[in-house]
């Protein structure tokens, strides 16, 4: 999707989404990076709030990103029918791939992945929240792709450390 020019700079893309005080959720191959995960990624994938301001901020956010859509259009999403939206909306930015999923399968969206992520710390001051371990499985396991299996299974084992790992009382 995106041009072999392009760099993955997540940080840029993020700080640009922060700039904006765009709401969102990392999910994804990122998402799973974060928490721990041994995979390579070119992208981000987010959740975010759809409420209509947010949207809004989301738009003003994705114009400085210099984002486009595969066929060169500019992306609306403040404007845009939330019936009509699609599942996943890939974009170009000039930091990198961006993938933004209203809805991830299996999920409630970005009011259900909220109750559990967390804030991660990723430099530069940095703070963005990220799906849960349980949550990030739960994504990947209801798309039903074999491919994804060994993914999950390192997942659950993330999962165990972190709970083997916990506060002794």
């Amino acid at each position: 999707m995106s041009s072999p020019a392009t760099t993955f700079d997540p940080r840029g893309l993020l700080a640009a989404l922060d700039r904006h005080r765009v709401a969102y959720i990392i999910v994804g191959a990122f998402g799973r990076v974060v928490q721990g995960a041994d995979e390579v990624t070119r992208g981000i994938d987010i959740v975010p709030s759809m409420r209509e301001e947010n949207l809004r901020r989301l738009d003003t956010a994705l114009a400085e990103l210099g984002a486009r859509q595969p066929d060169g259009s500019d992306p609306s999403l403040a404007n845009a029918d939330r019936n009509q939206l699609e599942p996943v909306l890939e974009l170009t930015t000039d930091h990198g791939e961006l993938k933004i999923i209203p809805e991830p399968t299996g999920t409630g969206g970005y009011e259900d992945l909220r109750r559990a992520a967390t804030r991660e710390h990723i430099g530069q001051g940095l703070r963005p929240q990220v799906a849960s371990l349980g949550d990030l499985t739960r994504m990947l396991s209801s798309l039903g792709r074999e491919d994804d299996l060994p993914k999950v299974l390192d997942l659950r084992r993330l999962a165990e450390l972190e709970i083997s790992h916990g506060i002794e009382i």
